[in-house]
């Protein structure tokens, strides 16, 4: 090879070299994000039943369910929004003393609620979460609360969030966000992305259990 090609070769080497040590942890961390692909959403079926626990709800705070219907909207994930979605998920778990819903409220009707006292199950991280979103910026109609069966087949509920990688879950029993089909749970129902008084069906299985998280 000629002199002069070898050291064109060379100097072009070592730009790439120098660019991929510029890029450091940053890039690394964009090229993770990045590899997270769309995950397939959770098909919906027709209208179903609506809780009472959100039935009850509403009528104890009219001003939380008197909303407008609206055209359903998904949140643009970028990695400041994932950032939230872990903090918020964080912060209502480690917040909230767990309790259950007869322990808490002495009824075995589900009591949905924010949680006034510090204490609460399921339901009351739930609802918290979503409204820690709202006050955040997220469009109301990505953030649905949703029933399920969990790993223990015992009935669960959930925050789902739609994004436009797919549907995002927010757990008071795992820390991490998880895409809806790597939760191992049973998806029964959830809010209508238009109304939150209106349910809409799922009945699907969420995969298999696995964490979102980069090894």
């Amino acid at each position: 090879m000629r002199p002069g090609v070898l050291a064109l070769l060379l100097g072009f080497v070592s730009l790439i070299g120098a660019t991929a040590l510029q890029a450091g942890p940053a890039a690394a961390q964009s090229t993770w994000f990045k590899a997270r692909s769309t995950q397939p959403a959770a098909a919906v079926g027709g209208s179903t039943s609506v809780p009472y626990g959100w039935v009850d709800f509403c009528h104890r705070r009219p001003k939380e369910c008197k909303v407008p219907a609206l055209p359903a909207a998904d949140v643009k994930l970028t990695a400041q929004k994932l950032s939230i979605l872990k903090r918020v998920n964080q912060k209502a778990n480690r917040s909230i003393k767990p309790i259950s819903n007869f322990d808490h409220w002495g009824t075995m009707e589900d009591h949905w609620d924010y949680p006034v006292d510090g204490k609460g199950d399921c339901k009351i991280y739930a609802l918290y979460k979503r409204k820690l979103l709202l006050q955040a910026g997220f469009p109301r109609q990505a953030l649905l609360m949703t029933v399920v069966r969990d790993l223990n087949n015992e009935g669960h509920t959930i925050l789902t969030v739609k994004t436009d990688k797919g549907d995002l879950v927010l757990d008071n029993l795992v820390d991490e966000i998880r895409p809806w089909n790597a939760t191992g749970y049973y998806f029964l129902k959830r809010q209508s992305q238009q109304n939150p008084n209106n349910w809409v069906s799922i009945n699907q299985r969420g995969g298999t259990p696995k964490r979102m998280s980069p090894s």
